[in-house]
């Protein structure tokens, strides 16, 4: 199973982070909140235009690091755009305003990649080549494989991954990427015959013509 698939699993079944229905920060093609124009609760509202007023917590350096990072976890196929492209790093610096929990561990993490890429590599995260950003990713995406010594990279890179998961798989993008379709208008064509026949039942002329 490839990683957009497992993160498919993530969005549908066990995605329990209460960030999946918040919107972000972003132009109105990959905005949740144009995406999903619900009778929305008026406090929720001001809230969420409070925490916009504020601007961004992270840094160019960092959102810059967020971009390379959540376009690793979900790139482009040829279903769907990437991450970034669905305004993911946007729907990130967002919750983690919303959410402040999220704002130690996320900026502590970026640090201490930043701090494994300049001990490496002699560069900065989303300067290195693919092959060393995919390196270092490999050694903390998998908690089951990874290193003693690689566990705060772990432990954010979970954190990285569940978020960047909760802002695609809710934008329009993401709805796209999964298929789904809603509710759609139909045709009833009535009991289907094996039911009727099971029951000895059958309707009559005037409800097949009038109802059926």
């Amino acid at each position: 199973m490839d990683r957009r698939s497992s993160l498919k699993l993530i969005a549908t079944g066990a995605l329990a982070a209460p960030a999946v229905l918040t919107g972000c920060e972003t132009d109105k093609k990959t905005d949740p909140a144009t995406a999903f124009n619900l009778d929305r609760n008026p406090d929720e509202l001001a809230r969420e235009k409070k925490i916009l007023a504020e601007g961004p917590f992270f840094t160019a350096d960092e959102m810059a690091t967020i971009t390379v990072l959540a376009d690793i976890i979900i790139p482009r196929d040829e279903v769907s755009g990437s991450a970034s492209e669905a305004g993911v790093p946007a729907f990130i610096d967002f919750i983690v305003r919303d959410m402040p929990d999220h704002q130690i561990p996320m900026r502590g993490g970026l640090r201490w990649l930043e701090m494994q890429c300049l001990n490496r590599y002699g560069n900065t995260f989303p300067k290195c080549s693919t092959e060393q950003q995919l390196e270092l990713v490999n050694e903390i995406a998998y908690p089951e494989k990874a290193k003693p010594e690689m566990r705060p990279g772990v432990e954010f890179f979970s954190r990285m991954r569940n978020l960047t998961a909760s802002g695609f798989y809710t934008s329009p993008e993401g709805i796209k990427d999964l298929n789904y379709l809603g509710n759609q208008p139909n045709v009833w064509k009535g009991v289907p015959e094996e039911v009727l026949n099971a029951f000895g039942i059958s309707y009559t002329e005037k409800e097949n013509n009038e109802c059926i």
